[in-house]
Order: structure tokens, then sequence, then C-alpha cells
């Protein structure tokens, strides 16, 4: 048990690299949606993004491009909505990981902030659903999920066999 949780973590941390957890913050409201957090992952020498986070995002998004067999025409509507999804998710997977890396004396309050980071990261997938739904048919926007879900599987299945064939 203890291998897989330290295998989702490292999948967690790898899937973040590029990200400047420590970044700033920054709140914004659009119009369409209240009370989005918005991460601006700068970096001081003003990269956005590591070189092994560039790399897992082309990956990820050349998997999801065979899967969902895009037209001209939905590929140049999806992926900037795609890419904005995956912004708004990381963004609040950076506040979730930093609410758990820091010791509350108040583990309620912990608690209560991780359910609400889970809730925000539902409520950005339902909202992307529709959005997606208005450019993919049905079928596609299901794929996209599923695609999403079988390249996580297979990036942890990827790094426990490379942890274990280092022997952790």
């Amino acid at each position: 048990m203890s291998k897989l949780i330290r295998h989702i973590c490292i999948v967690l941390f790898v899937m973040a690299i590029g990200y400047e957890a420590v970044g700033q913050v920054n709140r914004f409201v659009p119009a369409q949606t209240p009370s989005r957090p918005q991460l601006n992952p700068v970096r001081p020498n003003g990269n956005k993004k590591g070189a092994m986070g560039k790399r897992l995002e082309a990956a990820r998004n050349r998997y999801i491009s065979r899967q969902l067999d895009l037209t001209d025409e939905e590929a140049n509507k999806f992926w900037p909505l795609y890419n904005q999804y995956q912004q708004e998710l990381t963004a609040v997977r950076i506040l979730k990981r930093l609410n758990n890396s820091t010791s509350s004396t108040n583990g309620t309050e912990q608690i209560d902030k991780e359910i609400y980071y889970e809730s925000q990261l539902v409520g950005i997938r339902k909202r992307y659903r529709d959005s997606f739904a208005k450019i993919l048919p049905p079928e596609k926007v299901s794929v996209l999920y599923k695609s999403e879900q079988e390249f996580n599987d297979e990036l942890i299945k990827q790094l426990s066999e490379r942890s274990e064939r280092a022997g952790n």
C-alpha cells in the first residue's frame, strides 16, 4: 500500500513539474465563471514549464489527438479550450498541494480545504464537459475523459516499473 501511495505521489509530482509551486496565485473573475483561481506559473527566467513538464504535456496531447481523431475544424476549436482547461486544473492542484504541504494546527480546516479543492476540480471538469460538448460530439467528449485517465494510468505504470527497476 505504501508503494502505491509513493507512486501516486511521484505521478502527481511529475505532472506538476515545471509549474512553480511557490509562484504567484492570482484570482480573477471572468464574466462567465465566478471566482476561478488562476496561477501564474512563470519562473524568474521566463520559462513557464520545465523540460519534463513540456514533454509530459506533449505526450499527453499526442495521445489525446490519436484517441479523438479530431477534424481540422474540431482541433482548431478544441486545443485552445483544452489548454485553458488544463491550466485551471493545474492551478487548483497546486493550491491543493500547497494546502497539504503545510502542517496546519487546525486539521479540520485543512481537511475542509482539501474537500473544497476536490469540489473545484469536479466543477471545472463539469463546466468544461459542457464546453467540449459544444465543439465535439458526445462520444468524443467521453473518449477525451477516458483518454486522460488512460494516459495517467499508463504514466503511473511506467513510473512504477522504473521505480522497481531502480530497486525502490
